[in-house]
């Protein structure tokens, strides 16, 4: 078999496996909403009506838009940094002193708890929102990063600073490449749980986002577009981990050879 046809077979496995869970999901929501015959959980139909509707008049779309814009802008300020303290921290022991006690004592706190926080001080609109969303992704890369420059064997450090690296040299042909994988994963749990906060985030001084909408369908008894907006901010958070497993695929095609 080729690695093309490989991957197609892969490819074709992975798309069955979510059109399994997919169609089981549905039958069980579908059996659940007939056994219990209340208006506040409507059947897999009319939530898909409701998407239909939603989306044919916009308001999907910008609700959408408006959430994925709030964690790219996140994604984009926190990544890089978090990343390259994260390595810094784990080749170096002289940053390691400074930045561990910072990870040990806020990054086993819910990120959640900030909000309020965060609100007094960069008020109700955007940034706030931003920044909670950021300060998540940022945790989660730095300890990563942290622990994925800790485990770089020190043999292979050793003999390409044998061959002359530069510390430039070997941080781009080693550090980066070995702790590539793990930042990916990371990024993965990162961002769904960015997703979850960022519903809660929607639900304060704001009249955009999927938060927004799902609350705001929920006050006006609307519950067929309330699991409409649920099952966007679930399509939202699944787009995201596709689009990093394409960018492992891509950055790190290594990974397929393991396989």
């Amino acid at each position: 078999m080729t690695a093309g046809s490989g991957k197609s077979a892969l490819a074709a496995r992975k798309a069955a496996s979510v059109a399994i869970a997919v169609a089981a999901i549905a039958a069980l929501w579908s059996a659940a909403a007939a056994a219990l015959g209340k208006p506040f959980l409507p059947g897999p139909s009319a939530t898909l009506a409701a998407f239909g509707r939603l989306a044919a008049d916009g308001s999907l779309g910008r609700h959408a838009a408006a959430s994925a814009g709030r964690v790219l802008w996140a994604l984009a300020a926190s990544f890089f940094p978090a990343a390259a303290l994260g390595l810094a921290a784990g080749r170096s022991r002289r940053v390691d002193a400074v930045v561990a006690p910072v990870v040990y004592v806020l990054h086993p706190l819910p990120k959640v708890a900030f909000l309020p926080i965060i609100m007094l001080v960069f008020g109700l609109g955007e940034a706030s929102k931003i920044i909670l969303v950021a300060l998540i992704v940022f945790s989660q890369i730095l300890v990563a990063a942290r622990d994925a420059a800790r485990r770089i064997p020190r043999p292979l450090v050793d003999s390409v600073r044998s061959l002359g690296a530069s510390r430039l040299g070997l941080a781009l042909r080693v550090v980066v490449p070995s702790a590539l994988p793990d930042l990916l994963t990371s990024l993965r749990v990162s961002l769904g749980t960015a997703v979850a906060v960022l519903f809660l985030a929607e639900t304060f001084a704001t009249e955009t986002g999927l938060g927004y909408l799902i609350v705001d369908a929920w006050a006006r008894v609307a519950y067929a577009e309330m699991y409409a907006g649920i099952v966007a901010l679930s399509l939202l958070g699944l787009g995201f981990f596709v689009a990093v497993d394409l960018a492992e695929r891509l950055l790190c095609p290594w990974r397929d050879l393991e396989g």
